[in-house]
């Protein structure tokens, strides 16, 4: 692709813009419901929905606010703060790289920019699935619906959370993960070695919670130690094809 054809005025662009918006619904939809409970740890740390609303526009990461939250209503340091802020999302360094190696070398600077600025782990995993290089204008048609869901799900959170029941706002957290299947399970159907890697990925992220040395790492740390290991292995052992480009 090149720089001429970056202009919203490309079909091709206009197309995968439309695929995006599309792919991106469920997730606004899931991030929506997720961020009612989100909401209760913004009314916990002292902060005022509008305050909410504006930290998850600007950082769409589930595990890294309710980090800064609870400590911010525990009264911990800015500096305490934004340390384990890096460490939680650091596994985006990751996510990041491999994207980075999806992207045309033509593609201009402020396009990387904006692609990185909302990439969450439901967006990677939508973005990462579908073949060829990447077209910035898919991402964005993905940002559309799904930002303004985690941001819009936080603000209502903090206004109405504390009057759900506890065990909604539970199943709340809880219903992005089944997501995440629609992520893996296509590629796991259509390849038995992606199948038995997602089985052995699950199994030794259980286990790492109870290994020596790995179980006192954080939830982060774990993450990115695990992903580093399992990938490059499979890299090594199982080398994917270049592909087609896609719109």
């Amino acid at each position: 692709m090149n720089n001429s054809n970056y202009s919203f005025q490309n079909p091709n662009n206009q197309r995968a813009f439309k695929m995006g918006f599309r792919d991106g619904i469920p997730i606004g939809l899931g991030y929506f419901a997720v961020a009612f409970s989100l909401g209760v740890a913004v009314k916990d740390a002292g902060l005022s929905w509008f305050q909410g609303f504006i930290a998850s526009w600007l950082c769409t990461t589930s595990t890294g606010e309710y980090a800064v939250f609870s400590l911010m209503a525990a009264g911990t340091t800015m500096l305490e703060i934004a340390l384990v802020t890096l460490i939680i999302n650091a596994r985006y360094l990751l996510m990041s790289c491999a994207m980075s190696q999806r992207i045309d070398p033509e593609m201009p600077f402020w396009h990387r920019f904006l692609i990185a600025f909302h990439l969450t782990d439901e967006l990677f995993g939508i973005t990462i699935a579908r073949p060829g290089t990447l077209n910035p204008y898919y991402s964005y048609g993905a940002f559309i619906p799904a930002v303004p869901g985690w941001a819009l799900g936080t603000a209502l959170g903090t206004v109405v959370g504390t009057i759900l029941p506890l065990w909604l706002t539970s199943a709340l957290s809880v219903a992005l993960y089944g997501m995440f299947l629609a992520v893996f399970i296509p590629p796991a159907r259509q390849n038995k070695v992606v199948a038995a890697l997602i089985a052995l990925c699950f199994a030794i992220s259980y286990a790492s919670r109870h290994l020596p040395l790995i179980c006192d790492l954080s939830d982060g740390m774990r993450i990115i130690l695990l992903t580093v290991v399992l990938s490059s292995a499979a890299a090594l052992l199982f080398p994917r094809k270049e592909e087609v480009d896609a719109p």
